[in-house]
Protein backbone atom coordinates (compact mmCIF):
# COMPACT_ATOMS: atom_id res chain seq x y z
CA UNK A 1 0.00 0.00 0.00
CA UNK A 2 2.56 2.87 0.99
CA UNK A 3 4.93 1.52 -2.11
CA UNK A 4 1.64 2.28 -4.25
CA UNK A 5 1.58 5.40 -2.70
CA UNK A 6 4.75 6.45 -3.26
CA UNK A 7 4.45 5.35 -6.97
CA UNK A 8 1.81 7.45 -7.08
CA UNK A 9 2.93 10.26 -6.29
CA UNK A 10 6.36 9.92 -7.94
CA UNK A 11 4.68 9.36 -11.48
CA UNK A 12 2.51 12.77 -10.59
CA UNK A 13 5.59 14.76 -10.54
CA UNK A 14 7.09 12.97 -13.68
CA UNK A 15 3.90 13.59 -15.48
CA UNK A 16 2.66 17.16 -14.17
CA UNK A 17 5.45 18.44 -12.44
CA UNK A 18 3.36 18.35 -8.73
CA UNK A 19 6.13 17.67 -6.54
CA UNK A 20 4.33 15.94 -3.16
CA UNK A 21 7.74 14.50 -2.45
CA UNK A 22 6.86 13.99 1.46
CA UNK A 23 4.81 11.05 -0.05
CA UNK A 24 7.47 9.20 -2.32
CA UNK A 25 11.04 10.68 -0.84
CA UNK A 26 11.92 8.13 2.30
CA UNK A 27 13.90 11.42 3.97
CA UNK A 28 10.92 14.00 3.33
CA UNK A 29 8.48 11.39 4.51
CA UNK A 30 10.66 11.31 7.50
CA UNK A 31 10.43 14.17 8.04
CA UNK A 32 7.08 14.78 7.62
CA UNK A 33 5.62 11.81 9.56
CA UNK A 34 8.13 13.85 12.64
CA UNK A 35 6.15 17.18 11.94
CA UNK A 36 2.74 15.62 11.90
CA UNK A 37 3.72 13.49 15.75
CA UNK A 38 5.12 16.45 17.18
CA UNK A 39 2.56 18.55 16.03
CA UNK A 40 0.01 16.15 17.53
CA UNK A 41 1.58 15.37 20.51
CA UNK A 42 1.76 19.50 21.13
CA UNK A 43 -1.94 19.66 20.99
CA UNK A 44 -2.11 16.83 23.27
CA UNK A 45 -0.13 18.29 25.83
CA UNK A 46 -1.64 21.95 25.42
CA UNK A 47 -5.41 20.60 25.39
CA UNK A 48 -4.37 18.96 28.66
CA UNK A 49 -2.97 21.55 30.34
CA UNK A 50 -5.64 24.48 29.36
CA UNK A 51 -8.42 22.10 30.95
CA UNK A 52 -6.38 21.47 34.13
CA UNK A 53 -6.01 25.44 34.15
CA UNK A 54 -9.88 25.84 33.41
CA UNK A 55 -11.06 23.57 36.08
CA UNK A 56 -8.38 24.30 38.68
CA UNK A 57 -8.61 28.45 37.80
CA UNK A 58 -12.65 27.57 37.96
CA UNK A 59 -12.37 26.57 41.74
CA UNK A 60 -9.46 29.37 42.54
CA UNK A 61 -12.45 31.90 41.52
CA UNK A 62 -15.01 30.95 43.98
CA UNK A 63 -12.18 31.05 47.01
CA UNK A 64 -13.62 33.08 49.98
CA UNK A 65 -10.09 34.62 50.12
CA UNK A 66 -9.97 37.90 48.14
CA UNK A 67 -6.24 37.76 47.23
CA UNK A 68 -7.20 34.42 45.33
CA UNK A 69 -9.81 35.64 43.40
CA UNK A 70 -7.82 39.02 42.26
CA UNK A 71 -4.92 36.96 41.32
CA UNK A 72 -6.86 34.32 39.03
CA UNK A 73 -8.99 37.62 37.54
CA UNK A 74 -5.47 39.23 36.81
CA UNK A 75 -4.34 35.75 34.96
CA UNK A 76 -7.52 35.80 32.90
CA UNK A 77 -7.04 39.41 31.58
CA UNK A 78 -3.24 39.18 31.02
CA UNK A 79 -4.08 35.75 28.60
CA UNK A 80 -7.09 37.02 27.19
CA UNK A 81 -6.05 40.22 25.90
CA UNK A 82 -2.96 39.60 24.42
CA UNK A 83 -1.87 37.71 21.10
CA UNK A 84 -0.76 33.76 21.43
CA UNK A 85 2.54 34.72 19.32
CA UNK A 86 3.20 36.96 21.47
CA UNK A 87 2.62 34.74 24.73
CA UNK A 88 4.99 32.42 22.80
CA UNK A 89 7.81 34.95 22.21
CA UNK A 90 7.62 36.26 25.79
CA UNK A 91 7.77 32.83 27.12
CA UNK A 92 10.94 31.88 24.72
CA UNK A 93 12.94 34.80 24.26
CA UNK A 94 11.61 36.51 27.74
CA UNK A 95 11.63 33.95 30.45
CA UNK A 96 13.83 30.89 28.18
CA UNK A 97 16.93 33.50 28.80
CA UNK A 98 16.39 33.39 32.66
CA UNK A 99 16.68 29.76 32.80
CA UNK A 100 19.93 27.94 33.18
CA UNK A 101 21.56 26.34 30.74
CA UNK A 102 22.68 22.55 30.54
CA UNK A 103 26.00 21.71 29.55
CA UNK A 104 25.78 18.75 26.86
CA UNK A 105 29.76 18.35 26.80
CA UNK A 106 30.87 20.83 24.62
CA UNK A 107 28.17 22.91 24.26
CA UNK A 108 25.00 24.28 26.63
CA UNK A 109 21.80 23.76 25.79
CA UNK A 110 18.52 25.16 27.57
CA UNK A 111 16.88 23.66 30.33
CA UNK A 112 12.95 24.23 28.72
CA UNK A 113 13.26 23.36 25.50
CA UNK A 114 11.10 25.50 22.52
CA UNK A 115 8.29 22.42 22.93
CA UNK A 116 7.69 23.12 26.64
CA UNK A 117 7.85 26.63 26.01
CA UNK A 118 5.23 26.11 23.92
CA UNK A 119 2.69 23.86 26.32
CA UNK A 120 3.27 25.89 28.64
CA UNK A 121 2.16 29.37 26.70
CA UNK A 122 -0.69 28.05 24.71
CA UNK A 123 -1.70 25.82 27.41
CA UNK A 124 -1.72 29.39 29.63
CA UNK A 125 -3.32 31.01 26.80
CA UNK A 126 -6.13 28.23 26.48
CA UNK A 127 -6.56 27.99 29.95
CA UNK A 128 -7.90 31.80 30.58
CA UNK A 129 -10.43 30.66 27.91
CA UNK A 130 -11.35 27.60 30.15
CA UNK A 131 -11.63 29.27 33.60
CA UNK A 132 -14.37 31.62 31.94
CA UNK A 133 -16.48 28.84 30.14
CA UNK A 134 -16.16 26.55 33.54
CA UNK A 135 -17.16 29.85 35.24
CA UNK A 136 -20.31 30.50 33.03
CA UNK A 137 -20.59 26.54 33.00
CA UNK A 138 -21.25 26.88 36.98
CA UNK A 139 -23.60 30.12 37.05
CA UNK A 140 -25.92 28.17 34.66
CA UNK A 141 -26.69 25.51 37.20
CA UNK A 142 -30.28 26.65 38.43
CA UNK A 143 -29.69 27.98 42.50
CA UNK A 144 -32.98 25.77 43.30
CA UNK A 145 -30.35 22.50 42.50
CA UNK A 146 -28.41 23.36 45.01
CA UNK A 147 -30.64 24.11 47.72
CA UNK A 148 -32.55 20.75 46.84
CA UNK A 149 -28.43 19.51 47.44
CA UNK A 150 -28.14 21.44 50.79
CA UNK A 151 -31.73 20.29 51.99
CA UNK A 152 -30.76 16.37 51.56
CA UNK A 153 -27.56 18.14 54.20
CA UNK A 154 -25.05 17.03 51.56
CA UNK A 155 -21.63 18.79 52.52
CA UNK A 156 -19.75 21.75 49.96
CA UNK A 157 -17.57 19.33 48.89
CA UNK A 158 -20.30 16.39 47.48
CA UNK A 159 -22.29 19.22 45.94
CA UNK A 160 -19.15 20.23 43.93
CA UNK A 161 -18.42 16.87 42.98
CA UNK A 162 -21.68 14.96 42.65
CA UNK A 163 -23.82 18.02 41.29
CA UNK A 164 -22.56 21.43 40.61
CA UNK A 165 -19.72 20.53 38.62
CA UNK A 166 -20.81 17.45 36.25
CA UNK A 167 -23.91 19.66 35.60
CA UNK A 168 -21.85 22.94 34.95
CA UNK A 169 -19.37 20.83 32.59
CA UNK A 170 -22.59 19.39 30.36
CA UNK A 171 -23.47 23.04 30.04
CA UNK A 172 -20.00 24.46 28.68
CA UNK A 173 -18.65 21.27 27.11
CA UNK A 174 -19.95 22.53 23.79
CA UNK A 175 -17.98 26.09 24.68
CA UNK A 176 -14.82 24.05 25.99
CA UNK A 177 -14.94 21.83 22.59
CA UNK A 178 -14.91 25.07 20.10
CA UNK A 179 -12.20 26.71 22.67
CA UNK A 180 -10.30 23.54 22.23
CA UNK A 181 -10.68 23.24 18.60
CA UNK A 182 -9.30 26.64 18.39
CA UNK A 183 -6.60 25.78 20.98
CA UNK A 184 -5.27 22.67 18.35
CA UNK A 185 -5.40 25.27 15.33
CA UNK A 186 -3.71 27.43 17.15
CA UNK A 187 -0.46 25.23 18.12
CA UNK A 188 0.47 25.94 14.32
CA UNK A 189 2.04 29.20 15.69
CA UNK A 190 4.61 26.89 17.47
CA UNK A 191 7.16 27.35 14.55
CA UNK A 192 7.71 30.82 15.51
CA UNK A 193 9.85 28.86 18.52
CA UNK A 194 11.40 26.74 16.27
CA UNK A 195 9.23 23.49 17.60
CA UNK A 196 9.80 21.27 14.60
CA UNK A 197 6.03 20.37 14.23
CA UNK A 198 3.96 20.55 10.73
CA UNK A 199 3.87 23.94 10.17
CA UNK A 200 8.18 24.10 10.60
CA UNK A 201 8.93 20.90 9.19
CA UNK A 202 6.86 21.72 6.08
CA UNK A 203 8.66 25.41 5.68
CA UNK A 204 11.89 23.81 5.64
CA UNK A 205 10.47 20.93 2.69
CA UNK A 206 9.17 23.91 0.62
CA UNK A 207 12.39 25.72 1.30
CA UNK A 208 14.35 22.38 0.39
CA UNK A 209 11.98 21.86 -2.99
CA UNK A 210 10.84 24.82 -4.16
CA UNK A 211 7.28 23.44 -3.69
CA UNK A 212 5.69 25.51 -1.82
CA UNK A 213 1.85 25.35 -3.39
CA UNK A 214 1.82 21.53 -2.89
CA UNK A 215 3.38 21.62 0.65
CA UNK A 216 0.92 24.43 1.52
CA UNK A 217 -1.79 21.73 0.41
CA UNK A 218 -0.21 19.43 2.68
CA UNK A 219 -0.38 21.28 5.78
CA UNK A 220 -4.51 22.54 4.89
CA UNK A 221 -5.41 19.13 4.76
CA UNK A 222 -3.96 17.81 7.96
CA UNK A 223 -5.47 20.12 9.74
CA UNK A 224 -8.53 20.06 8.24
CA UNK A 225 -8.07 16.11 9.26
CA UNK A 226 -7.04 16.08 12.62
CA UNK A 227 -9.76 19.02 13.74
CA UNK A 228 -12.13 17.24 12.38
CA UNK A 229 -11.25 13.96 13.91
CA UNK A 230 -11.68 16.06 17.35
CA UNK A 231 -14.95 17.70 16.23
CA UNK A 232 -16.42 13.67 15.59
CA UNK A 233 -15.05 12.68 18.95
CA UNK A 234 -16.29 15.85 21.01
CA UNK A 235 -19.70 15.23 19.47
CA UNK A 236 -19.92 11.47 20.74
CA UNK A 237 -18.90 12.92 23.83
CA UNK A 238 -21.34 15.79 23.67
CA UNK A 239 -23.89 13.02 23.27
CA UNK A 240 -22.69 10.44 26.24
CA UNK A 241 -22.88 13.35 28.99
CA UNK A 242 -26.62 14.78 27.95
CA UNK A 243 -28.91 14.38 30.56
CA UNK A 244 -32.39 14.14 29.44
CA UNK A 245 -34.27 17.64 30.27
CA UNK A 246 -31.64 19.12 32.04
CA UNK A 247 -30.84 22.92 29.64
CA UNK A 248 -33.97 22.52 27.47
Amino acid sequence: MVEAIAEFFRDLYEKTGLNFNVFYDAYEFDRFVSGALTSLQLMFCVIVISVMIGLGGTTLQRSRIAVVRIAVEAYVQVFRNTPPMVQLLFFYFGLGSLTPQVDMGGYSQPLVSSFAWAVIALGAFGGAYNIEIFRAGIEAVPRSTLEACESLSLSRWQINRHVLLPLALRTSFPSLVSNIISLAKTTSLAYVISVPEMTYVLNQVWSDNVNVPEMIIVLFVFYIAVIAIIARVAARVEKKLKVPGFGQ
